[in-house]
């Protein structure tokens, strides 16, 4: 009895069949992670509107809340903005994966994910490659918040190893906070409705935090919110690693923040996208 053996005319290999081994889809996965996340970076680059949170916005903030409340607040503006900065970077960076689940949700309602399902790639390729391209999001709003606050007279009261230690650590709370905007994307109908129940999310625990005062000027039961708060655990951290202070406890909240962040929501991320398209 003869066996035939056939092979693809194109060269290319084919998508490995249930019996085969994973080993090379896992091989294949962090290339194909990287395929995806170059094509956002490249929809990002031709659309640089859509940058407009992670660049124009921080600025305002900056200007805003250092001249009209730093007076109110601080007493002066140049103290408020030495307190203020590194908390308006930690609000801003977890503001910033608002976007990411619009523009997920976009592409599932554009039919782009209906496209993505017909190649030989896992699952959840789509939906990290997306993640892991908005690194560079997160980089400009440290970058031009930092800028922009040196120019009206932040200094870095410790020294740079300690500042760019503060800034990996906000783009890593990020990368994790940023996923439950990708479950919010999953689950909405649409782009217009990821915004606004992220917002809602956002802004309590942007505001019940240390960002703009300090907790204990707060009402005791919004104080012992504010400092369980996961955002103010990132804050507090940023501001020792760059004017100074305690950071052990607080970093260590802060991981475990994030590791609880992954847990819960990765999955429920995976699940929702598997049901959404």
């Amino acid at each position: 009895m003869t066996t035939v053996t056939t092979t693809s005319t194109s060269g290319r290999h084919a998508a490995p069949t249930p019996g085969e081994t994973p080993s090379a889809g896992a091989m294949a996965y962090p290339r194909h992670t990287f395929s995806l996340a170059k094509r956002s970076l490249i929809k990002m680059w031709r659309t640089p509107e859509a940058l407009i949170d992670v660049t124009l916005q921080p600025i305002i903030f900056l200007l805003m809340f250092t001249y009209i409340f730093g007076g109110a607040i601080a007493g002066s503006s140049s103290d408020y903005l030495q307190f203020l900065l590194p908390g308006l970077l930690g609000q801003s960076i977890a503001m910033a994966g608002v976007a990411l689940g619009q523009n997920l949700n976009a592409d599932i309602e554009k039919g782009v994910f209906d496209r993505f399902r017909s190649l030989p790639i896992g699952r959840s390729v789509p939906l990290v490659g997306a993640v892991t391209a908005d690194i560079a999001r997160y980089f400009i709003l440290c970058v031009v918040t930092l800028g922009f606050g040196m120019i009206m007279g932040f200094r870095i009261e410790t020294n740079a190893a300690a500042a760019m230690a503060a800034v990996l650590l906000a783009i890593a709370f990020a990368l994790c906070f940023c996923w439950i905007s990708v479950f919010v994307g999953m689950k909405a109908r649409t782009s217009g409705a990821v915004q606004g129940i992220m917002f809602l999310i956002v802004l309590p625990l942007s505001f019940a935090s240390n960002t703009y005062v300090p907790t204990a000027t707060m009402p005791s039961w919004l104080e012992t919110f504010a400092n369980v708060n996961p955002i103010s655990q990132l804050v507090t951290t940023m501001r020792g690693l760059m004017i100074g202070g305690p950071v052990a406890t607080s970093l260590m909240w802060t991981l475990v923040w994030m590791a609880i962040l992954l847990v819960v929501f990765v999955p429920l991320a995976l699940r929702a996208y598997r049901r959404r398209v």
